[in-house]
């Protein structure tokens, strides 16, 4: 399926004169109508999720524990594609072993805007300054109840939360508990977006005192929320940004230390351009295989100073199962994908998922 995407369709979708070849969003909108049947089709779904989300018969695969979860692989759809928590569902048909929506933001918004999304195939890279669109935390709640209940999901449902553009910095932890309390209770793990480059000074909670405030409040609200409903706390990730220094990702780490977050994700999207798009002018959050080295040494770092401690869900510029493995051997638990599903179809993370599985085997065959 993958060959058929990357040899046939994908030229075609790129090509010069195809009806989005010039809107990226417009293309990206007519992909996700196809999942949204996908995720409406639920037998269908059901079918295709039995195919794919295993990998075929290696006899030695087993759910990875993590946060207290079961993962069935160890491959993710990261937040950005699902913004409004409509095809999550559809996450397994499509072999991903956890699926993370969003961002979502107490406030319904729009986003900036457009254009807004923008590819550049040589690089395997894109651009995007979409700025949090999504229709609301209430509402995306409500969407969410109508789904597979916590407990009953093959595949682990992550909500990644950020601020609203419209609310002031001093008032950033109200907005995002505000959030969190209308979304965690339909989340298997929550993520805490404060490295998105798009939101006007977003970045400034990575800041120690900021972050302790925002991480302490959150954290304080998920244990009162668990103790009211006699469950246990929710797992809390948060997601960093490729462009800190490491003095600043030694601050964070202390941070999740005292607050007692569950693990990081990182990275999220980078301002930084490499040469070959050192001249463009499109502004926002660079993703794709550009983003990869960077990534992967945060997530060296943050494993190597945390002694492995802390869990780590590599992200960014995943476009290979090579570019998978690196950032397994690195210490990651789990890795993220979405760029990489551009570039390479929707059932990528079925192929890096089978392809990690073979290679944990003694099958002679197995190639990673």
């Amino acid at each position: 399926m993958d060959y058929l995407y990357e040899g046939w369709i994908r030229p075609l979708i790129f090509r010069k004169g195809f009806p989005f070849r010039g809107d990226v969003e417009k293309a990206h909108d007519a992909s996700f109508l196809a999942l949204r049947a996908l995720a409406a089709a639920r037998p269908v779904a059901a079918l295709l999720q039995r195919f794919n989300l295993h990998a075929g018969n290696v006899p030695e695969q087993k759910p990875t524990e993590l946060f207290g979860l079961k993962f069935p692989n160890r491959v993710g759809l990261a937040a950005g594609y699902d913004k409004q928590a409509r095809i999550w569902t559809a996450g397994g048909a499509l072999g991903f072993g956890h699926v993370e929506v969003g961002t979502v933001t107490r406030l319904s918004q729009g986003g900036n805007e457009k254009p807004r999304i923008f590819r550049f195939p040589e690089q395997e890279a894109a651009v995007n300054s979409m700025g949090f669109p999504n229709d609301g935390a209430e509402e995306i709640a409500r969407r969410l109840a109508s789904g597979p209940k916590k407990g009953a999901r093959v595949c682990p449902l992550g909500v990644n939360i950020g601020k609203s553009k419209l609310t002031l910095m001093e008032n950033a932890a109200e907005d995002y508990l505000a959030s969190f309390r209308l979304l965690a209770p339909h989340a298997d793990y929550v993520t805490i977006n404060v490295s998105c480059p798009n939101i006007p000074n977003l970045r400034e909670l990575h800041e120690r005192s900021r972050l302790v405030a925002l991480l302490g409040a959150i954290q304080k609200e998920n244990r009162a929320l668990a103790e009211k409903s006699g469950e246990k706390p929710l797992p809390l990730l948060l997601k960093i940004s490729p462009d800190l220094t490491f003095p600043q990702i030694d601050d964070v780490l202390s941070v999740v230390e005292e607050t007692q977050f569950s693990g990081i994700i990182a990275t999220n999207t980078t301002t930084s351009r490499p040469e070959a798009l050192k001249d463009v002018p499109e502004k926002g959050g660079l993703s794709g295989a550009p983003l990869m080295r960077r990534a992967l040494d945060v997530v060296r770092y943050v494993v190597r100073e945390t002694n492995g401690k802390v869990p780590v869900i590599g992200c960014g510029g995943i476009c290979s199962g090579a570019d998978a493995d690196r950032f397994f051997a690195e210490g990651a638990a789990l890795i993220q994908i979405y760029t990489g599903m551009v570039y390479r179809g929707p059932f990528f993370g079925r192929e890096l998922a089978r392809a990690y599985a073979w290679s944990q085997t003694d099958w002679p065959g197995a190639v990673w």
